[in-house]
């Protein structure tokens, strides 16, 4: 059940018909995890916090640095060093003390992702290289994990979700010889904001059930133009994950 505290804190979700009382005790039963609290991962776990998810998985090896301090919005500059995850939990800890935020301050490889990743309901990925990406898809497949995936660049975004086939591989068969990478193209902090934000609303979709989620489709999201465009996906018959 929810406390007075959680009918006045997700009010404005108990009034929404696509919510409601049993959309919101869906949220508070919900395992969600991060991988990555980067510059996507922090919009995102901000929201959903505050959303009332249940469990927040914090994924995340690495430590706050000046660099990040431009898009990566849960953190300050009196805590560059410190580690992200851990320094996210106690952020969101005070934006919502009734999600449950575990950290995990490890790089997710073939020995550890499972392990790690079958405790949650959904997977939200917003990391930064292809390796991890494909791995997460590939874990996420093998244990029947719905994925929201969300990538950034320049001034570009792009948003997916996958359940079943097509899966992210389908997408990226291989990993691109030359991916341009934030820190080597840039990007825009404001964007980030905007597509952590998006995956967050997706997994809120996922989760309560609400609309239309992007399943089996891709959103291209043109930050100069604000223009966006969403295109079907389709799975690739030699793909060496979904295809077996």
């Amino acid at each position: 059940m929810l406390s007075d505290d959680e009918i006045d804190r997700y009010a404005r979700h108990l009034v929404l018909k696509e919510i409601g009382g049993q959309g919101q005790m869906k949220l508070k039963a919900a395992k969600v995890a991060l991988v990555g609290m980067g510059g996507i991962g922090s919009p995102a776990a901000l929201y959903l916090a505050a959303a009332g998810i249940g469990t927040l998985g914090l994924i995340d090896d690495d430590t706050v640095s000046l660099n990040n301090l431009q898009r990566q919005v849960l953190y300050s500059t009196g805590e560059i060093g410190a580690s992200k995850a851990g320094t996210a939990q106690a952020r969101l800890a005070q934006i919502n003390p009734h999600c449950d935020c575990r950290v995990h301050a490890v790089r997710l490889d073939e020995a550890n992702a499972a392990a790690v990743l079958r405790g949650y309901d959904i997977v939200l990925d917003g990391c930064d290289n292809f390796p991890t990406r494909l791995l997460v898809n590939q874990v996420c497949h093998d244990l029947n994990k719905p994925l929201v995936s969300a990538a950034i660049g320049r001034w570009s975004g792009q948003l997916a979700v996958f359940k079943g086939r097509p899966c992210y591989r389908c997408l990226v068969p291989d990993l691109p010889p030359d991916a341009e990478t934030c820190e080597r193209v840039g990007v825009v902090g404001a964007l980030a904001g905007v597509l952590g934000t998006l995956a967050a609303l997706e997994t809120v979709k996922l989760i309560t059930g609400a609309g239309e989620n992007l399943a089996g489709r891709l959103m291209i999201f043109d930050g100069l133009t604000l223009q966006s465009r969403i295109v079907g996906l389709a799975a690739d018959p030699q793909c060496r994950v979904c295809s077996r």
